[in-house]
């Protein structure tokens, strides 16, 4: 067993933990560490290393939100159970429209947009997008202040960030119509599923994707980031169920003991490392805007443009 290619995978599953859950795109990322940190592997167990690593990182979802999501809860009366079987409802019509699109066409995407100018096009032009949508709710935001529309106190959001302060008129503070995942209806979870078609793309983000419908259709930040996280959980356990099955009995894909370690190292190191950044995430969006995210994905997407359409071409790097 190689040390090096365990921590290879390790470093692997920090990237994943941490860019999964951020909106700046797990992929994007991952085909820019790739041409610096190569696993020992087939191209196929490659292929489906990327995905399956995300195993780790939703089961973070399931243990941090693990009170949200279990409706058999014990503390929870009728109305949360019931409550809590609407949420997964909901979740399950949000996944249909992924489901529907990216299935059959999950060979046709691999071999034709996977490629290094489609990521990083996909990162300039959601970037741009949380630009222009968080400054559009900035300025409707002001807008309701203005006019007594909006009464600035403490917004409706996760008991992981610090209370505001109920006269802080800071443009960047969570608002929205919808304010809980109880107020999240069936077409808006729908219109978000709609949306998370988009993160097909590779470069997109599933969590950039998800997040910007929901703050177009209404919610908070803390609402669209929490529907995101959820949304997560079927999309990315299929996902995985679809690549190892295709690995093992389509590409004749084997594990040893070698791929076994690389793998579970992967997404151990992935778990840990998105229950820091989940934490963190659902902190941030209590106080701040995307902008700061849309800029780097801008900034990361001109790097990737660079490196694989000027740099390694001229053999600089």
């Amino acid at each position: 067993m190689d040390i090096i290619e365990l921590l290879k995978s390790a470093f692997l599953g920090v990237v994943e933990g941490i860019t999964e859950w951020l909106p700046i795109s797990s992929t994007g990322h991952l085909i820019l560490v790739e041409e610096f940190v190569k696993l020992n592997v087939t191209k196929e167990f490659w292929n489906m290393f990327q995905v399956v690593i995300q195993l780790g990182a939703i089961l973070a979802v399931c243990v941090l939100f693990f009170h949200d999501l279990n409706p058999f809860s014990p503390s929870k009366g009728k109305e949360g159970r019931r409550n809590t079987w609407k949420l997964w409802g909901k979740i399950v019509l949000g996944c249909i429209p992924a489901a529907a699109v990216g299935i059959p066409l999950d060979d046709f995407m691999e071999e034709h947009l996977y490629s290094s100018v489609v990521v990083a096009g996909a990162l300039i032009v959601y970037g741009i997008a949380f630009i222009v949508i968080e400054t559009w709710r900035a300025n409707k935001r002001r807008r309701m202040i203005e006019s007594g529309e909006l009464v600035v106190g403490r917004p409706a959001g996760s008991h992981f960030a610090a209370p505001a302060k109920a006269d802080d008129e800071d443009a960047n503070t969570d608002f929205g119509s919808i304010t809980t995942l109880e107020d999240l209806s069936w077409k808006t979870a729908l219109g978000i599923g709609c949306f998370q078609v988009l993160s097909l793309i590779p470069g997109t983000s599933r969590s950039g994707s998800t997040i910007i419908g929901g703050l177009l259709l209404g919610c908070t930040r803390t609402v669209a980031s929490k529907f995101t996280f959820f949304l997560a959980v079927p999309v990315m356990f299929g996902a995985s169920a679809l690549k190892l099955v295709k690995y093992l009995f389509m590409d004749g894909g084997t594990f040893g003991a070698n791929e076994a370690a690389i793998m579970g190292v992967g997404c151990i190191t992935a778990f840990v490392v998105s229950l820091i950044a989940i934490r963190w995430l659902m902190g941030f969006v209590r106080r701040h805007d995307f902008k700061g995210f849309g800029v780097y994905r801008i900034v990361l997407g001109i790097l990737v443009l660079a490196y694989f359409l000027v740099l390694r071409p001229m053999g600089i790097l």
